[in-house]
């Protein structure tokens, strides 16, 4: 010690364990040279367990004569749960007294007891001075690498056993953790920023990952974000002095990176599998998996009737492109899967009666011609019918109306299964009737001058005990057919007349308009019933609007038009439903006894975009104007629809968008609320 006082050590730090007596004349030695050095003397003290299993801490301190003439300062190192020392204390608590560590003596840090700074272990061991004892005490050193320098004295041996394991260094002698510690300190208090932060900017870097759709991006984003959390911990230290503990950030970056690529990878080899390579469509594993438990549903093939003359002009190669056509014609409503190299199959589950109309008009739209491969092609397309899942009877189904010449074929078990439905379905619903199970909606039809509603529209609505929610196609036609359309078009009717009143009673004064069959409207039975239950209403027949179709009336015209100028004498209103959809002449529409015209849906819901429909629509405004006919446009979803209804002059507008069919109640709330155009248009459906 006396030669690096003599050299001019600044201090002498000793990481050597004074707290035990050794042979008196030493240690008086020992203490008599303290007394006399000119450097700062520090000597270490710490605190150990009392015994292997004890909790009690026994602090160490040097003995009395020495510490009379030196600082104290800790020596505690105190590793991490796993054992790795990454942190060091600024001061400890020892017999009471709170005391600066080693390496902030050592630094000239100040701080509190208890606190901690992480330890900077990018300083390289090897980049601190050393001289080895035997060195110093024979003088074989150069006194000007001692002048002004903090010296560190303590065992590097192994067999003392004061060693510690670091994060890079591996297994380290105590004396040099505390110098790299004091070296850390020197340049600032680093602060401990913890892991919280960069596991949540992980987190966030995950989520970004995981929003990622290609392989490719997320890899690229995967990488950039464990740079970044690398660049904003080096940058952290280098401008704030703050330490992170970003492996659990990186780690989640990483593994979501990897979990989404490998859920991207899954989800391309399981799509792989069900998709058809030459159209791209779902194929037959795909349909053998898809969900066919709805009401009614079964399953429809498409069968191209005239494949291999097609694909002698067009090429197999191409064949998958005019697949793809097809079905892109059946338009978006069900899923369309190709099923092998001539049919196409979907899940349908429309009634039995719209379902035949909906394949008879797909079989007009799919005949077009089509350009494929720069060539013009007419397809022929037959249509077979059996149960969900049943994709192979269902094709079967197909071929027998091509040997039949049909347009469709239904499987005979199908055939079956929708008979047994049928009249399953009938005999509940005469039920229904009977025990008033059944309910009526209103959809409201909106006055384009007042803006407010001026009248509705009654719909049936049966909501079954246990199938559910049923759709008016799949028990309107079954109930025409099997003579139960009489008994629920007349509780509709009384139910209407029922609202009517109330409504009218609440100071509401609309009318409302029930659907006559074609059926009905020639029926005398039925014509009597209505007569009968406006003398029992206390409804006036003129706030009763019938709607009937063209085809109704053309079924039997002198019929249809003795019951019309009947049910007109009465005082109810009649409206021309679906007007467009058939053969109506200038000398029909006269010769009929009607107040109002309802323009189809298909023509109205583009009239705002397409010039074709706007010029149909309009001409027939003007046309029922001059007839003395107010006009009702349905199929209303857009306000940019509903503006252009204003500008052609059209009376009434029916639609989603003025409002969905609602309840007796709700209705009379909206009515209620509609007194402003902005009311009414606020009810939107949603």
């Amino acid at each position: 010690m006396a030669a690096l006082d003599e050299a001019g050590a600044r201090s002498i730090i000793f990481d050597v364990d004074f707290s035990s007596t050794s042979n008196p004349v030493e240690d008086a030695a020992l203490a008599r040279s303290l007394s006399e050095a000119s450097a700062e003397i520090v000597l270490p003290t710490f605190g150990q367990s009392e015994s292997f299993e004890s909790d009690r801490q026994i602090d160490a301190l040097p003995i009395a004569s020495l510490r009379r003439h030196a600082s104290l300062a800790s020596v505690s190192v105190i590793p991490d749960s796993d054992g790795v020392v990454r942190n060091m204390p600024l001061g400890t608590m020892t017999a009471g007294v709170p005391r600066p560590s080693l390496s902030a003596q050592a630094a000239g840090v100040a701080g509190k007891a208890g606190n901690q700074f992480p330890v900077d272990f990018a300083i390289d061991p090897v980049s601190i001075p050393r001289y080895s004892f035997i060195d110093v005490a024979s003088g074989r050193f150069d006194p000007s690498t001692i002048t002004d320098k903090d010296i560190l004295i303590g065992a590097t041996a192994i067999e003392m056993g004061d060693r510690y394991a670091t994060p890079r260094h591996g297994v380290l002698p105590g004396v040099i953790v505390q110098a790299i510690a004091a070296e850390t300190l020197l340049g600032g208090i680093p602060i401990f920023g913890g892991w919280l932060v960069p596991l949540l900017v992980g987190a966030l870097g995950a989520a970004l990952v995981f929003a990622r759709k290609t392989y490719s991006r997320v890899v690229a984003t995967s990488g950039l974000g464990a740079a970044a959390l690398f660049g904003a911990d080096i940058a952290a230290y280098s401008l704030a002095g703050a330490d992170f503990r970003i492996v659990a950030g990186l780690i989640l970056v990483l593994a979501s990176g990897a979990a989404r690529s490998g859920l991207l990878l899954y989800r391309e080899m399981y799509r792989g599998k069900r998709i058809d390579q030459e159209s791209g469509l779902p194929n037959r594993l795909a349909l053998r998996e898809a969900d066919g438990s709805q009401e009614n549903a079964q399953t429809i093939v498409a069968m191209l009737a005239n494949f291999d003359a097609i694909k002698s002009v067009i090429g197999a190669d191409a064949i998958g492109s005019l697949m793809g056509s097809l079905a892109a014609r059946m338009g978006g409503r069900d899923i369309v899967y190709r099923i092998d190299d001539r049919c196409l199959a979907w899940i349908s589950d429309e009634a039995h009666e719209t379902r035949i109309e909906t394949l008879t008009e797909l079989r007009r739209e799919l005949r077009r011609p089509l350009e494929i491969s720069g060539k013009r092609v007419d397809p022929a397309i037959v249509f077979g019918i059996a149960a969900a899942g049943a994709t192979a009877e269902a094709s079967l189904a197909a071929s027998t109306a091509l040997a039949n010449d049909k347009v469709w074929h239904m499987h005979e078990a199908a055939e079956q299964d929708l008979l047994e439905q049928q009249v399953s379905l009938m005999g509940e619903l005469a039920n229904a009737i009977e025990n008033h199970e059944l309910e009526v909606h209103y959809q409201p039809k909106l006055d384009l001058m007042t803006d407010c509603i001026a009248s509705v529209e009654a719909l049936v609505r049966w909501h079954h005990p246990t199938r559910g929610y049923l759709s008016p196609d799949s028990f309107i036609p079954l109930a025409e057919k099997n003579d139960h359309i009489a008994d629920m078009t007349l509780f509709v009717l009384q139910r209407t007349l029922r609202d009517l009143a109330q409504w009218h009673g609440a100071g509401i004064e609309v009318k409302a308009a029930v659907n006559i069959s074609a059926r009905l409207l020639i029926s005398p039975a039925f014509f009597d019933a209505v007569g009968a239950a406006l003398q029992v209403s206390d409804t006036s027949a003129s706030d009763l609007i019938f709607e009937v179709t063209e085809s109704a009336t053309m079924a039997d015209p002198a019929a249809a038009l003795r019951a019309l100028e009947g049910y007109r004498r009465m005082g109810i209103m009649i409206s021309l439903d679906d007007y467009g959809t058939g053969q109506s002449t200038l000398t029909y529409l006269k010769t009929l006894p009607l107040g109002e015209l309802k323009i189809d849906r298909s023509f109205v819901e583009n009239a705002h975009e397409d010039s074709s429909d706007a010029l149909l629509v309009h001409s027939t405004v003007n046309l029922a104007h001059a007839l003395g006919l107010l006009v009702v446009a349905e199929g209303i979803e857009t306000v940019e629809c509903l503006d252009f209804l204003r500008e052609v002059g059209c009376d009434l507008a029916q639609g989603y968008f003025v409002s969905r069919p609602l309840p007796a109640s709700e209705l009379l709330a909206l009515c209620l609320s509609s007194s402003t155009a902005s009311d009414t248009l606020a009810r939107t459906a949603a």
